[in-house]
């Protein structure tokens, strides 16, 4: 699977493509992508890599949208209970969702070098991890999968 943030592709295409399923995913939830919204999840787009909060929010200030922390923090917490963005617990940070509206359990790719972060299909590895947990009696209702390493060009550098 080539996954965006890896490899050459045509970015403009995967970022519309994802705004377009957030408008429809937005709408069908009965919420609204507001400029800000919308604002944050095309910074996010923007090189798929993992971006913290306050690298959103100056973002956010150097473009007129406020400079107050909830205001990322608010757009951001909303994307990801949209499912339109995933937050990845080792960068303390926030990556979009490259499939918006798909039910799916993702393990993230995490380059240790340029922070460039993928989603990789992970369906085998979380039924795998329910398996465990339900023999130990352990039922899973939430699990992040994150793996540390080098991206193709970070190795191809080194």
């Amino acid at each position: 699977m080539h996954t965006p943030a890896f490899h050459n592709h045509d970015h403009a295409h995967c970022t519309g493509d994802v705004m377009a399923r957030a408008e429809e995913i937005t709408r069908a939830n009965g919420a609204r992508l507001t400029p800000v919204r919308r604002r944050v999840l095309e910074i996010l787009l923007e090189e798929h890599r993992a971006m913290g909060a306050y690298d959103v929010l100056q973002r956010l200030v150097a473009e007129g949208f406020g400079n107050q922390p909830p205001v990322a923090y608010r757009a951001l917490e909303f994307l990801v209970d949209q499912g339109l963005a995933h937050r990845v617990r080792r960068l303390n940070a926030f990556t979009a969702c490259m499939t918006p509206g798909e039910s799916h359990a993702p393990a993230f790719l995490i380059c240790r070098q340029c922070n460039a972060v993928a989603e990789a299909p992970a369906e085998g590895v979380r039924a795998a991890l329910e398996a465990a947990a339900a023999e130990l009696g352990f039922v899973v209702e939430r699990a992040n999968l994150e793996a540390l390493g080098l991206c193709p060009k970070c190795v191809a550098q080194a």
